[in-house]
């Protein structure tokens, strides 16, 4: 993670795709019904099993968020859904229950923990709390300051940290507010949260929607954050459809490596979901009341167009795992490709027939590199290619493109 993790919102199977596409370094999908996001797409056992698989295929990492508060009789089968997932594996286990947090430790104790937003964790003693009590990243509060992070970081620079860096922000503080659960009996702190902030609210001099926020976008920031001591950065929006994540995924993406962020991609970013703009939020601890906006009918109306563009994104296989190949072409034996990853994972394939003696053009190693390195369509990209080659024998290209 030199410069960071890029993490994304897997609200269903189409948005895993775009954010894996679109280069997110890890996903965060939940399962059951003990995510924050309760109405979100929550994946079932099969369909998580396909999805670490899908991820790890292309080296990406897949959190699971488990970050309800749990009554007594529900932490059975919250259990058995982490074990469950622990089988697979997942890479990480979002957590807010303290009581689940303690079965964790004794049940799955190598399961790395991360600690909820909800649990307001905004202070280098809640960090601290937060390492002694197992976790090993805390997902900060969004309503701090770079400088109030950086203080964090200082203190415990032994302990990952994670920030959302782009999507919806809470009026109030989150894990703290019970305007949901008091007007509607519905709990954030249950997945549950209806979000009537959204609602009309009228103070004076305000303008009708007073407790609505402008989504939070510090895509541009991310290399300042990083360098205030943030590992992990996240896309809020598990809610929102795959072309936002793809869109906020890849601005996320080139930010994070260094690169210019397009115009038009920000002005998608902007159209596909925002509420009359964006805002830095707290990261200045200036506050005021241009964090404040409204979903338009023009914010609508200029999302299609946006949305068209934004499939290109995760239309194609983005080749992000680098392989070694290795092609032996010997006279009297098969033809053999051998594949392999950094993580020693090692795959062999054998030709049906002998290589023949050439009757004009042997084959060569410029020739072989150039149809073994056309890895497009696949989730893997030649970093190397070496060819070990008999002299005066014939190989067609239908050969090596089975074989690779």
């Amino acid at each position: 993670m030199n410069n960071g993790e890029i993490l994304s919102p897997a609200g269903g199977p189409e948005s895993l795709t775009a954010a894996v596409r679109a280069g997110a370094d890890a996903v965060y999908l939940g399962a059951g019904s003990f995510s924050a996001r309760a109405n979100a797409h929550n994946f079932s056992r099969e369909e998580l099993s396909q999805a670490v698989d899908y991820c790890h295929e292309r080296g990406v990492r897949v959190h699971l968020a488990v970050n309800t508060l749990m009554r007594d009789d529900e932490l059975p089968a919250a259990l058995d859904l982490i074990k469950f997932a622990c089988s697979l594996p997942v890479d990480a286990v979002l957590v807010q229950d303290m009581g689940l947090l303690d079965l964790l430790r004794h049940f799955c104790p190598q399961l790395p923990l991360h600690a909820s937003t909800q649990l307001s964790i905004h202070s280098p003693a809640g960090v601290r709390a937060c390492r002694e009590a197992g976790f090993s990243r805390v997902v900060l509060a969004r309503e701090m300051s770079l400088q109030e992070i950086s203080s964090v970081h200082q203190d415990t620079p032994d302990i990952e940290l994670e920030t959302f860096v782009h999507g919806a922000l809470c009026m109030s503080v989150s894990g703290q507010c019970w305007l949901s659960a008091m007007l509607g009996g519905r709990s954030g702190n249950r997945g549950q949260c209806a979000q009537p902030c959204r609602l009309p609210f009228a103070a004076k001099g305000g303008t009708g929607h007073d407790l609505s926020l402008k989504d939070l976008s510090l895509i541009p920031r991310i290399r300042e954050l990083r360098n205030a001591g943030i590992d992990s950065f996240k896309i809020e929006g598990r809610m929102k459809r795959p072309e936002y994540v793809a869109a906020a995924t890849y601005a996320c993406r080139l930010s994070a490596d260094g690169k210019p962020l397009p115009a038009q991609l920000l002005e998608d970013l902007h159209h596909v979901f925002s509420r009359s703009g964006f805002t830095t939020g707290y990261a200045d601890g200036k506050l005021g009341r241009e964090m404040f906006g409204t979903r338009s009918r023009e914010d609508v109306a200029a999302a299609e167009p946006a949305c068209h563009r934004l499939r290109e994104l995760y239309r194609r296989e983005l080749s992000r795992v680098p392989v070694k190949l290795e092609l032996t072409v010997q006279a009297g034996v098969p033809i053999q490709l051998t594949a392999a990853d950094s993580d020693g994972h090692v795959a062999k394939s054998i030709s049906d027939s002998f290589p023949q003696p050439a009757k004009e053009h042997p084959v060569t190693e410029d020739f072989c590199k150039e149809h073994l390195g056309k890895t497009g369509g696949t989730p893997f990209t030649a970093e190397t290619i070496q060819c070990h080659l008999a002299d005066g024998l014939s190989v067609p290209v239908s050969v090596l493109n089975r074989l690779r």
